[in-house]
């Protein structure tokens, strides 16, 4: 991606707050340092990724910590330099976050998080530097004195050294009265020998060695001659501990550098997930999501909102940038302050962002095509220091990267001609616009020039846009009116900002001499416009409202059914220990259990149509959620007289009344198979074994019927397929042995024919 892009855009400022995010400097710097992706499947798995974390929310943001930078370790290592305890420290921390995080993260459910779950297995461990480093060094990064026998050994010849001291110095002080010699009574160390405190103007009334002063000069640091062996000996010691502490550092440092390549990788991991949960907390902080990044995808970004705007909390009105099939340039025309180039530089950075799988702060279901370069073509690129003007600058720019434009390009131009002869310019934008259309380029520009809008109304592969103006006060609303152009309302934005009336009367004057004062029909054309947006948000709020209304309606129904399952469960149990305990016969017991399963299946069906009512104008096409099999189908056919549907199932076809339907959720796949559903009493208790192996179907089938029995079914269903007939023949041969069994048929055709077997229980 061309360095000059991300500059103009401001691409390293939304870096820099993502890297505010990050725990690490590591991970800061990481986050300056993202850009697009120069492999398509590489942003697919990454844009996957960062989809999984989001969707974990709180534990991607909490399953990690700060760790140290060790950047410095590895340069270390290529030497033939130990490292340090605070080295070794750095490599302790990085370790603990590592394998705090792999421990969070491996508890997440793996199907669910494919990506995320391939991600932590797939990072190496060095364990002889995790076991080395835990046994040898404490939680500050000091060497413990298990970490060698000789360590251990010359540490409590120490600790006895002292104590023999501090011995001494104690009776020293009740045989001598020379407290008042002394500014403290404690033991102090200066020049690694054990001293005592003792005040200036005193020191000639002791025997022993002055070794330093302190800064004010009043204290002197006093060796007593009856100190001088010991101080000898600690001499000693301290250099044996030295020496046993080098040794221990050669050892631990031996294990890193045997495991330096593991190192590296569970450190980078480490940085890596840093970013992750970095680009996190920025979606959280602006309420981003990920975006479709395809090739051949169409432009549709939905909603979007600059994200600097976001972050300067500055009222953002959202946007939509769309193109229609076929079409591969969008004209943005309108009056001065309208948003233009803010339009203009919300598709460039937010396709920075999405082409780097950082999330933006669009609405779901948006997409841009794959595109390998975004380049930046700004109304005001002048330099005094380089001597160019605007016009020169752009045109150099356009020299350059003339070769590299194709249909893998996205050309931001804004006032592209403009700094120039207006004709000339104009005349030079639409060549522009002819030879990146024909190099299949996509293209967004905003201008003034009227022969541009003229050019993008002309055009079926270009459409125009015009930005919004209120009707009534001529405010810009920021957003775009699709299909027409707009005034550029020069005037208006001046007499806004004070200019004389008589310079703006005279203007008016020249326009209507001219003959181009167009501004009435295209401020007609704003009305309208303005009018049917308002028209447009006002239906997409209340179905809005709908479709809340409607999950809300799905949630009640779903929670309702869990709490009837768990009542005949419990009611169940109560009576199978009545029975066990003898207080019931076994007669007695189905029958309680029969007249409790149609209790809850009349209350559940009743509560079943209410809560469909509202979703029975279903369409052909359509895919709806079948309740009693729990799988997702198609609409074939519509009875209107029967009031039913023609349902495809994955290659069975059933009909089903409205109360058995409901719209499916998400982009469900009419092929999904699910192979047991219990949706409580009220629904069909159906197990489907088609792509078992028979000794796998058999063991699943025994268990299903099991349950079914369990529970006081009098009927069930078994899918098994046509194919060839085993499964099927298996299925028959187990239910003619099952005791619960009373009989057993193909279902009818709208039921699924010889790929379905009716069991009813008795």
């Amino acid at each position: 991606m061309d360095e000059r892009t991300i500059r103009l855009l401001d691409f390293t400022r939304v870096l820099g707050q993502m890297g505010h995010h990050a725990l690490s400097e590591a991970g800061a710097s990481r986050c300056l340092e993202q850009r697009p992706f120069v492999s398509q499947e590489e942003l697919q798995r990454q844009i996957q990724l960062v989809r999984e974390c989001l969707s974990l929310g709180k534990v991607i943001l909490d399953c990690l910590q700060s760790f140290p930078d060790i950047e410095g370790v590895f340069h270390v290592l290529d030497t033939d330099t130990p490292l340090d305890e605070d080295g070794l420290w750095g490599v302790g921390q990085v370790l603990i976050q590592a394998s705090r995080a792999r421990s969070v993260l491996s508890d997440t459910d793996s199907r669910k998080y494919p990506s995320l779950s391939f991600y932590c297995e797939s990072v190496p461990w060095p364990d002889k530097t995790w076991q080395g480093i835990a046994r040898c060094l404490d939680d500050d990064g000091e060497l413990k004195d298990e970490s060698s026998p000789e360590l251990m050994q010359v540490r409590t010849e120490l600790r006895r050294l002292h104590s023999q001291c501090t011995k001494k110095v104690g009776e020293f002080l009740e045989q001598k009265d020379v407290s008042g010699y002394l500014q403290n009574e404690y033991l102090t160390i200066s020049s690694d020998r054990y001293v005592l405190a003792v005040k200036s103007n005193f020191k000639g009334r002791l025997s022993g060695i002055i070794h330093d002063y302190s800064q004010t000069g009043e204290t002197c640091y006093f060796e007593p001659l009856f100190l001088v062996e010991l101080n000898n000996k600690l001499q000693e010691l301290r250099q044996q501990e030295r020496e046993a502490k080098r040794r221990v550092l050669i050892y631990l440092t031996t294990l890193v550098r045997q495991e330096q390549d593991k190192l590296r990788r569970l450190y980078d991991w480490l940085v890596t997930l840093d970013v992750l949960r970095a680009k996190v907390a920025l979606a959280r902080e602006l309420d981003c999501s990920t975006m479709s990044v395809q090739p051949g995808a169409q432009l549709c970004v939905r909603r979007a909102r600059h994200p600097l705007l976001l972050l300067e909390k500055a009222s953002v009105e959202p946007v939509d940038i769309e193109l229609e099939e076929g079409q591969k340039a969008l004209i943005i025309t309108g009056g001065n302050s309208g948003g233009k180039t803010v339009c203009l530089k919300t598709l460039g950075l937010l396709s920075l962002m999405a082409e780097s799988a950082i999330p933006v702060p669009v609405a779901e279901n948006s997409s841009i095509p794959w595109w390998r370069g975004v380049y930046v073509f700004l109304g005001d690129e002048q330099s005094l220091e380089e001597n160019v003007s605007t016009f020169t600058a752009q045109i150099d720019y356009l020299r350059r990267v003339w070769s590299e434009l194709g249909e893998e390009s996205l050309v931001l131009l804004d006032e592209f001609g403009a700094g120039t002869d207006p004709s000339q310019g104009a005349a030079l934008a639409q060549a522009v616009l002819d030879s990146l259309l024909q190099r299949r380029a996509w293209v967004a520009a905003a201008t003034h020039f009227p022969a541009l809008k003229a050019y993008a109304l002309s055009r079926d592969d270009v459409r125009a846009a015009s930005v919004l103006f209120d009707a009534r006060t001529k405010t810009p609303l920021y957003r775009l009116a699709y299909d027409q152009a707009g005034s550029s309302q020069a005037l208006d934005v001046a007499r806004e900002h004070g200019l004389p009336e008589e310079i703006l009367e005279r203007a008016e004057q020249y326009l209507l001499l001219d003959g181009e004062d167009t501004s009435s029909l295209l401020n007609r054309l704003n009305d309208l416009a303005w009018q049917r947006d308002g028209e447009i948000r006002s239906l997409q709020e209340h179905k809005e409202r709908l479709r809340e209304k409607e999950r809300e309606l799905h949630r009640k129904y779903e929670d309702r059914i869990a709490r009837a399952i768990e009542e005949v469960r419990q009611y169940s149990r109560d009576i199978v220990q009545q029975w066990r305990q003898d207080r019931i016969g076994r007669k007695q017991a189905q029958k309680h259990l029969h007249s409790k399963r149609q209790e809850l299946a009349e209350q559940l069906s009743r509560e079943t149509e209410e809560s469909r009512a509202e979703n029975s104008d279903f369409q052909t096409g359509e895919k709806v959620t079948y309740a009693p099999w729990n799988r997702i189908g198609l609409i074939q056919e519509k009875d209107p007289k029967r009031g039913s549907f023609k349902i495809d199932l994955g290659g069975v076809n059933i009909w089903a009344t409205p109360s058995e339907l409901s719209r499916a959720e998400g982009n469900g796949d009419s092929s999904y198979t699910v192979t047991r559903t219990d949706k409580g009493l009220g629904a069909q208790l159906s197990l489907d074994l088609r792509g078992y192996r028979e000794e796998d179907a058999r063991l699943e089938l025994d268990r299903f019927l099991d349950q079914a029995v369990y529970q006081g079914r009098e009927e069930a269903e078994v899918i098994h397929g046509r194919g060839a007939g085993v499964l099927r023949r298996m299925v028959h041969e187990q239910l003619r042995r099952f005791p619960g069994v009373r009989s057993f048929d193909v279902a009818s055709e709208d039921r699924g024919g010889d790929g379905v077997t009716v069991v009813e229980f008795g």
